[in-house]
């Protein structure tokens, strides 16, 4: 009964003010909604890395491939099943369907009935029927319900490649991968046009005979932990995502503080008079928390409502920038496990506990007679003010210990959070002695009593200018970070990708015969052949390419280390390699040092000559001489040609490559078309990033006006005497607009260096961490300029509604204020 009574007197409190009620939901319901929506987009990317590596279910499978990674004969497969090897064929490849050029899908073809022991189709056991109807005409193509609703296709259909092959009808299977297209090998071979070809064999993961020796250089094995690297490699990619959204979540976190704060602040008397009553601080408090877990209850629920449209909005972007850098399939439609929309609810009860604790414990904490004091909580927040700055200085050592000591991703994230935490908890602390300092200076009544008053508003506003120090410093590192790399990735392209055509062979055989034909073309000045091999360095999977001695690469290659000024000299002559500068930091080697590659010839040990950028590539990156690398794999065949040839003469050569080769589109890339490719992935990656930013910078203009609004009444007692000194409401206005001006001016002054810091850290650690490139700092002023005025008219418009209800506000509402004076 007392409970009860205690809690509806504590809920009359939003009634009488709205506008704090709706604060703490609209504080609950921000950060809800952008942590929530991140998490929904990483998991629906982590659950499709799972249906494809799970494509054929069951145990994991090791797997046979070429070297160079193009298509064998089917023969080496009967080959090696009648030397009692459980070899499994599949055939993978990239289509395109007719009227759906812009979407590309995974097309395999695999054989059901030599699947190795423990596998299953799709993640399991399957009907007989169901098996036979697969391989049986016309067969049957599997694709995932979401992938057939995309295409706006239904149960039966036959689609047709672009190339006019027809498809056998689709079957729609609930636990296939999104983006593919399953069948039957024999059927997969007709519509590739890739008769008798085969990508891969499978084998279980526990086989572990040595490969026979006719087939030494010819494949290579893979085993089972190699096969699927997608949630490695997309690791970082999440993790800064998951950042972001934790910014948001601690930004929204602190309007609620500041409304909760400010709520038990007004209720004073209320408490002290359930106190008096004979309410004990036990009932009391937990009072307080149920009505604090009703509300983030409500906030939570349209929190993750909110969440799930924004991760809507973001996912096609998210799916476009995975798919261009990692190639991964990842639906355009979310699909979300009930534990997704339980643990958003359980967020925003987490958060508005940890939002609410400091405000709970103070008020459990003061004495009864103090909570009918005005100044206790003034008090309380000075002493509360000195504890901020032991903190802040405590994070400063923190993120000092991080950037010396630290050596990976998980420390990096430590550097920036500690670092963003204690310059947040050190602004109240730096506001408050610039003003203390301002108003030893100010010769004027008025102007001392402006900064007196600034001060006496920084326990109300400091939160909202800690979201707004953090929101800013956050567009500006991420910003800077994005422009520069953009600048930097721009560069880059136009230096690597200067050939006109870029060629890609379907088979060994063709590579031959292409290499052959291209060579006697007049319109080309120059064939430059690529051969590739891949393999595991040190767990992590390398693309190791064999280059030819030619003053292309001189020209077009730049390199960030060389050893002497002939590098390129020494990669002809001697056992010399260059590697990507992801590849070195990972393998923790620098020039001079000696790299040892596997080979089917036993170990291949390289010195390196040079390292160079190759900006977003996820994998290592290895070149080393033609020659030396086809001693190690005789039979690999070019997997590329890179063609110089004048624009005008192109159409001819592309309608000769298509008449006698039969190159689908996929296979001939011209330079426009590829840097426009790279471009797009580029934009795309960041889309999700500057969305996040622009959030974020609206929650934090969402905290101040919400922060301005909630005091602006209890801002008559100390404007009343001004008033009646003679000072106008206009007047008036114009001070209150100053001070939310001066406060944000100065949160400003401390953003800049704050978000440079920031860009520095992604840049030269987070970068480097994450994806094992540093990016140099730059900096732009004009984008700072244009930031800095968005931030100031925030400020503008957050603040106006506040001063334009003071202007309104009547003489006798200002009179009013001494009624109850002494």
């Amino acid at each position: 009964m007392i409970f009860r009574q205690t809690l509806k007197a504590l809920l009359s409190h939003w009634r009488q003010h709205p506008v704090q009620f709706f604060s703490v939901l609209t504080g609950l319901w921000l950060a809800t909604s952008l942590l929530t929506g991140v998490q929904a987009l990483n998991s629906q990317a982590r659950d499709s890395y799972a249906r494809a590596s799970q494509l054929i279910g069951g145990e994991p499978q090791a797997s046979l491939s070429a070297p160079g990674g193009g298509t064998f004969a089917q023969q080496w497969f009967v080959d090696l099943r009648r030397q009692g090897w459980p070899v499994s064929p599949v055939l993978q490849a990239r289509v395109m369907l007719e009227g759906h050029e812009e979407q590309r899908l995974q097309l395999m073809g695999i054989d059901p009935v030599s699947l190795p022991p423990g596998a299953a189709l799709v993640g399991q056991a399957r009907e007989m029927t169901e098996v036979v109807a697969f391989f049986s005409d016309p067969g049957r193509t599997w694709i995932a319900p979401q992938t057939l609703q995309a295409l706006g296709m239904g149960e039966g259909d036959r689609p047709q490649t672009v190339d006019g092959r027809s498809l056998p009808p689709l079957h729609a299977q609930v636990d296939m991968a999104p983006g593919v297209l399953l069948m039957d090998i024999g059927f997969a071979q007709q519509v590739l046009g890739l008769p008798e070809q085969l990508s891969r064999l499978l084998l279980p993961a526990t086989f572990s005979a040595a490969l026979p020796e006719a087939f030494n250089g010819r494949l290579q094995l893979k085993r089972a932990d190699e096969e699927n690297n997608l949630s490695r490699l997309t690791e970082s990619f999440h993790l800064n995502l998951d950042a972001l959204g934790f910014l948001s979540f601690v930004v929204g976190l602190f309007i609620v503080h500041a409304a909760i704060g400010l709520a038990l602040e007004q209720r004073r008397g209320l408490l002290r008079t359930l106190r008096a009553c004979g309410v004990s601080a036990r009932v009391l408090i937990t009072s307080l928390v149920f009505e604090l877990g009703a509300l983030a209850l409500l906030g939570g629920i349209a929190g993750v409502l909110s969440g799930y449209w924004l991760a809507s909005l973001l996912l096609p972007d998210v799916a476009g920038s995975l798919r261009g850098l990692y190639g991964a399939e990842v639906p355009g439609q979310l699909n979300l496990s009930p534990w997704w929309w339980l643990s958003g609810v359980g967020l925003s009860l987490l958060g508005a506990l940890l939002a609410g604790a400091d405000s709970l414990l103070r008020a459990a904490r003061l004495p009864l007679l103090a909570l009918a004091n005005p100044q206790a909580w003034h008090q309380a927040h000075a002493r509360w003010l000195r504890r901020q700055g032991w903190v802040a200085t405590l994070a400063g050592v923190i993120a000092a210990s991080a950037l010396i000591w630290g050596d990976n991703l998980a420390s990096g994230f430590v550097l920036m959070t500690a670092l963003l935490l204690g310059a947040a908890l050190a602004l109240p602390v730096l506001l408050n002695s610039a003003l203390n300092l301002l108003s030893r200076r100010s010769r004027s009544v008025l102007g001392q009593w402006f900064l007196a008053d600034c001060r006496q508003q920084l326990p109300t506003l400091s939160l909202a200018l800690m979201a707004l120090l953090l929101a800013l410093a956050a567009n500006i590192g991420a910003g800077s970070m994005t422009a520069g790399f953009r600048q930097t990735f721009s560069n880059w392209l136009e230096q690597r990708l200067t050939a006109e055509l870029y060629i890609n062979p379907q088979t060994p055989a063709q590579a031959n015969e292409l290499h052959a034909w291209l060579k006697q073309q007049p319109a080309i000045t120059a064939v430059v052949p690529l051969w590739q091999i891949s393999v595991p360095l040190q767990g992590w999977p390398t693309d190791i390419h064999g280059i030819i001695d030619h003053p292309h690469y001189r020209q077009h290659w730049p390199l960030l280390e060389s050893a002497g000024d002939k590098p390129w000299e020494q990669l002809a002559a001697a056992d010399t390699l260059m590697l990507s500068e992801q590849l070195a930091r990972r393998l923790k080697v620098s020039i001079g040092d000696q790299l040892t590659l596997p080979t089917p010839q036993g170990p291949w040990l390289l010195r390196i000559v040079g390292i160079y950028a190759d900006y977003g590539n996820p994998k290592g990156h290895v070149l080393v001489n033609a020659d030396h690398l086809l001693a190690h794999w005789p039979n690999l065949t070019p997997n590329r040609f890179n063609l110089r040839i004048d624009p005008p003469a192109i159409p001819a050569l592309l309608t000769a490559l298509q008449g006698r080769f039969s190159l689908d589109d996929s296979r001939i890339v011209d330079q426009a078309r590829l840097k426009g490719w790279s471009t797009q992935v580029f934009e795309r990656t960041f889309a999700a990033t500057a969305a996040l930013n622009s959030l974020t910078l609206a929650v934090a203009g969402v905290a101040l006006f919400i922060s301005l609004l909630t005091q602006s009444q209890s801002r008559l007692g100390q404007l009343a005497p001004l008033w009646a000194l003679g000072v106008t409401r206009r007047q008036l206005m114009l001070l209150n607009l100053g001070q939310t001006w001066l406060l944000a001016l100065l949160t400003l002054v401390l953003a800049l260096p704050l978000g440079i810091a920031l860009a520095w850290c992604l840049d030269a650690v987070i970068n480097v961490q994450a994806f094992g490139w540093r990016l140099p700092l730059r900096v732009f002023p004009l984008q700072l300029v244009q930031l800095l005025a968005l931030a100031m008219l925030a400020t503008l418009l957050a603040s106006a509604w506040p001063l334009y209800a003071l202007y309104r506000t009547q003489p006798a509402d200002l009179l009013r204020t001494f009624a109850h004076e002494d």
